[in-house]
């Protein structure tokens, strides 16, 4: 691993709202999933010992020219994750869950699709098979051996680069172990993620 450190502080990700939301547009039919509960508890917990976790937030995806945007609730503890997508509009598209056994996407009108990784079901949503463990270890700040990484002034990962993959993190709190409230995904000239994290929860439990 490559550690480079003095990154500028501050450094944030601008959200672009992209203006791909027609592409939604026939999906704004009266919505029949329901959105998960949040679980009581705080965004306190460490970063480095996160294991359960809600967050809402708005993203775009944008790959190869075509672009999905939209918002999402996502309830992640252990091997199960529950991930309502929802229109820019607010109203809930799809909801996928998945555990150990599989996963199901149950759409808005009452349509499903099961498959074994959840990846493939995304791919059938938003275009691309986004691998939710993966997404898990990103926002944890988790990077692989041999990435070049780069440290904010306080010691919190503002970046790292690994072959043809680049993550940008920014923060809304002051915290060492705060928890990203953007985040920026890049495969290089494929794939890109923004995620802007609206709220975080984490179990009493972990705190």
């Amino acid at each position: 691993m490559t550690l480079e450190r003095g990154a500028t502080k501050g450094a944030s990700i601008v959200w672009n709202r992209v203006g791909s939301a027609l592409l939604l547009a026939g999906l704004l039919a009266a919505s029949g999933c329901t959105l998960p509960r949040a679980p009581a508890g705080t965004a306190n917990v460490a970063r480095d010992s996160l294991q359960s976790f809600s967050l809402n937030g708005r993203f775009s995806v944008r790959q190869e020219g075509k672009g999905y945007v939209g918002s999402m609730r996502w309830r992640h503890a252990g091997e199960r994750n529950e991930l309502v997508v929802s229109s820019p509009l607010g109203q809930a598209v799809a909801e996928i869950v998945s555990d150990a056994g599989g996963a199901r996407l149950t759409r808005s009108d009452g349509s499903s699709q099961d498959a074994e990784k959840v990846d493939l079901l995304l791919q059938s949503l938003i275009g691309y098979p986004l691998p939710l463990d993966r997404l898990v270890d990103w926002l944890r700040g988790r990077h692989p051996d041999g990435a070049t990484l780069t440290l904010d002034d306080r010691q919190r990962p503002l970046s790292w680069r690994h072959e043809e993959w680049r993550i940008d993190y920014a923060y809304d709190s002051d915290a060492s172990q705060a928890l990203p409230s953007r985040l920026f995904v890049e495969r290089l000239g494929y794939f890109e993620l923004r995620l802007r994290i609206d709220e975080w929860q984490t179990p009493a439990s972990e705190e």
